[in-house]
Parts: structure tokens; sequence; C-alpha cells
């Protein structure tokens, strides 16, 4: 098995909207691998869930494999491929693109993230 996708021992195992997460704390924070599957879209698989106009996470990390594209609610996009470090204010929509998954590994502090990582709590240009 491709080890970007097998389990990672002695993380909690998540799943939700169809995403999968092994979630490891880390101090006050924690370590997430995220992976997204091809034809991921968070405002179909995740919004009815959430139950928000879009996603209000922060998240920080690296995108080890895929591609994700995204879309604030100003309507400011992002595009990235892997490799690359990827920074993702609150306030966005973001889906999978091609016909590989996503896998990020994040650094989250859970609500905390943005304020955590001096980021806005919502997207805003500099």
């Amino acid at each position: 098995m491709d080890p970007l996708l097998g389990p990672v021992e002695g993380a909690e195992h998540q799943g939700v909207g169809g995403v999968r997460l092994d979630v490891t704390r880390a101090g006050s924070g924690r370590v997430k691998r995220a992976i997204y599957p091809p034809g991921f879209h968070w405002s179909k698989d995740m919004k009815p869930i959430v139950g928000s106009a879009h996603c209000m996470h922060a998240h920080v990390g690296f995108l080890v494999r895929g591609h994700v594209s995204g879309e604030y609610a100003d309507h400011c996009k992002f595009d990235f491929v892997a490799p690359r470090a990827i920074v993702i204010e609150p306030g966005h929509d973001a889906w999978v693109v091609g016909k590989e998954p996503a896998v990020v590994i994040e650094f989250d502090y859970e609500g905390q993230t943005a304020s955590r990582f001096g980021l806005p709590e919502t997207h805003r240009h500099a």
C-alpha cells in the first residue's frame, strides 16, 4: 500500500464528508494527515454537514500530493499543486482537481488555528 494513503500508526482515525483524517496530538496542537478524495468539493460534501456558507477553519501545512483549488467569499482564488506549503485562511470553498486524492499534512489548534498562527479570522487582502 502507498504509505501516504495507509493508516498512520498511533493516530486517531476519523472520517467526515468523504475526507479521511489521521490525527495525532502534539502538545496543545494537533498534526493531521487529511486525504481528500478525487471529486471532493467542500460546498457539496461538507457544507450540508457543517451548515456554514464557507469553511471557517484555517489550514496550515504541506500539500504532499494532489491539486487543490479554492475561492474565498470575496472571490479571490487560490490554486495549489503538490509539493508545496499551504496557508488557507478561514472563509473559503475548496475542491480537489484531477483524478488523484489531495494529501495534506496540517498543523492546527482546533478552533484556534487562525489566532495561534497569527492569521486573520476571515480572508483579507494585505
